[in-house]
């Protein structure tokens, strides 16, 4: 058997420490909603929020983790740069990175997109239709053409990301706007997931399909070994010639 994928929830966790609405849908923190479907599906979870030092991130918990989720709304403010530098770098050495809801504005997201990521949102709790446009893909696996979420925050076009890798879902509002909002980016040795469902007064991470989504998207995401290539890490030393010179 092959050794379990290691997955980091990062969380903010503050909605469900100040809001009694947020904590009656996730009363022990969306980290650990998301951590419990992914335990569920065999994956090594652990969990890190905000307050923790090094917000939960330091060198070895990085260092031991294959796929980084990340949550975020509040206070993207407060991550620290040197934080973001250090998840940058750990993606772009081979870790996955799934970015979900409002993270789309985080720091580390926009240092990897290279664009503002902002976008039009509305929060009237409307119906969200989920249609898969790229049913071969690893992270459509085990899904329908489509699924609906039936109460949701509104996010919508124009979303300002580069042109995704593989688009895997768009997104339908009952109001009438759309998004990309399942989307796929190759950054160095790294895979980066974008997932739009995920507002905290909300129960979308109990779904079933939400859960399969983010459970498809880590093993999508989790590194890749090919033996040969050096740590991106480390500073690189000179190569030996493949062929006879002189």
């Amino acid at each position: 058997m092959s050794d379990p994928i290691h997955v980091t929830v990062w969380n903010e966790f503050r909605h469900e420490k100040q809001d009694e609405a947020v904590r009656s849908v996730y009363p022990d923190g969306i980290h650990e909603a998301i951590g419990t479907g992914l335990r569920q599906e065999g994956f090594e979870v652990n969990t890190a929020t905000l307050d923790e030092p090094e917000h939960g991130l330091s060198k070895a918990a990085l260092a031991a983790t294959d796929v980084l989720i990340w949550w975020g709304h509040m206070a993207h403010d407060e991550v620290q740069d040197e934080i973001v530098e250090r998840v940058q770098q750990r993606v772009l050495a081979g870790m996955g990175l799934i970015v979900l809801h409002s993270a789309h504005f985080s720091k580390i997201f926009k240092k990897l997109m290279g664009t503002n990521c902002s976008l039009t949102w509305r929060e009237m709790g409307e119906k969200e239709r989920i249609w898969c446009v790229a049913p071969g893909h690893p992270i459509a696996q085990g899904l329908p053409p489509y699924f609906e979420i039936p109460h949701t925050e509104m996010y919508g076009e124009y979303f300002d990301i580069p042109q995704p890798d593989t688009l895997v879902f768009v997104h339908w509002y009952q109001g009438g706007e759309v998004l990309r909002g399942g989307a796929c980016f190759y950054r160095g040795r790294g895979k980066v997931f974008y997932f739009a469902p995920g507002h905290e007064t909300f129960p979308i991470y109990h779904q079933p399909e939400v859960r399969r989504v983010i459970g498809n998207a880590v093993r999508w995401a989790a590194p890749v070994q090919v033996k040969g290539y050096r740590d991106l890490t480390q500073a690189p030393n000179v190569p030996q010639p493949i062929e006879k010179l002189g």
